[in-house]
């Protein structure tokens, strides 16, 4: 691999481009006259051919000169950019944030936390990527997010969890189910159910296959769609029933379009958390966002234990 131009030759040779004099090109960039001379020529040893004629104080571009003039115009013109780019960005607050978080949280929760955010770090530029949690952790390991708003991962090395709070997973299913009717869960009737579940791939779904094959019991899965949103609107119609937390549905519980009942006396619960690069010194604004993030989901848990048993009753039967 060849070396690199010197950027200071490069603007030395655009201004003498420009001037067509060693002496005004030596006033303008503060060298003498032989400096700059010694810089062309050192110049034109690097690139291998001649780039100016001198005829006597005169100084014109050679062909290869004047193809490399509008090269070198542009790479002078990007380091400016990257320059001014970078002195803004070391101004006090002019900071950024690369977050990522999992679908739910950046519909139900990242919102108002962001709009917090902004309020303390009016000019830290944000970015957002949404993804399942195992997908975060992999941005978090190869550095291309910052923090990321996601379940507690599996012995992953190299990072970092700070707990938020937890949740607990329970059944979500129309008013007109039996089991709402009904207020109760009979165990026998868990594996005959319709079941709509997230994504295959997610950490959630292998929780809730692990927790129903440990009670001995499959689920039949007759949808697996990659949208909390969509899955919700789906039990609305009776199409099926799933397995959410609460908080997700919290809205449709409210105005009673859905229904939550516990899956039995043996709860699901899952650990939200920010992770982040592991012995990695959070900076300001990373510090300031976790700690909005725990004020807002500070309520979280105790609300959805009590949405659920709002709706839910045990019986002889109950699950």
């Amino acid at each position: 691999m060849k070396d690199i131009l010197d950027s200071r030759q490069l603007r030395t040779f655009v201004t003498v481009a420009r001037t067509g004099s060693f002496t005004r090109t030596a006033k303008e960039v503060f060298l003498t006259q032989s400096a700059v001379s010694h810089s062309m020529g050192a110049l034109e040893k690097e690139v291998g051919c001649r780039l100016l004629n001198r005829v006597g104080k005169k100084v014109s571009l050679t062909l290869a000169g004047e193809q490399l003039l509008p090269r070198a115009q542009n790479i002078l013109r990007d380091m400016e950019t990257a320059r001014a780019a970078l002195t803004k960005l070391g101004k006090w607050g002019e900071t950024r944030l690369r977050l990522g978080a999992t679908v739910s949280a950046c519909q139900h929760l990242l919102p108002e936390i962001l709009r917090q955010f902004k309020k303390v770090h009016p000019k830290c530029r944000v970015t957002l990527e949404p993804g399942d949690s195992p997908v975060l952790v992999e941005a978090v390991r190869e550095q291309r997010i910052d923090l990321a708003f996601a379940l507690l991962p599996q012995a992953e090395p190299r990072v970092e969890f700070l707990p938020l709070f937890a949740d607990e997973l329970t059944f979500i299913v129309d008013p007109p189910h039996p089991w709402a009717v009904g207020g109760r869960v009979a165990q026998p009737e868990i594996p005959r159910q319709n079941y709509i579940l997230y994504s295959r791939s997610s950490q959630t779904f292998r929780a809730v296959e692990a927790y129903f094959l440990a009670e001995d019991t499959v689920l039949n899965t007759v949808m697996e769609i990659g949208s909390i949103e969509t899955i919700k609107e789906l039990v609305k119609i009776g199409l099926g029933i799933s397995v959410l937390a609460p908080w997700i549905a919290e809205r449709e519980l409210r105005e009673g379009s859905l229904v939550a009942l516990p899956l039995g006396r043996r709860k699901l619960r899952r650990q939200w958390g920010i992770i982040h690069w592991q012995r990695r010194r959070l900076s300001l604004p990373e510090a300031d966002f976790v700690q909005i993030c725990r004020k807002a989901t500070v309520t979280l848990a105790s609300r959805g234990g009590k949405r659920a048993a709002l709706h839910a009753g045990f019986g002889p039967e109950g699950a």
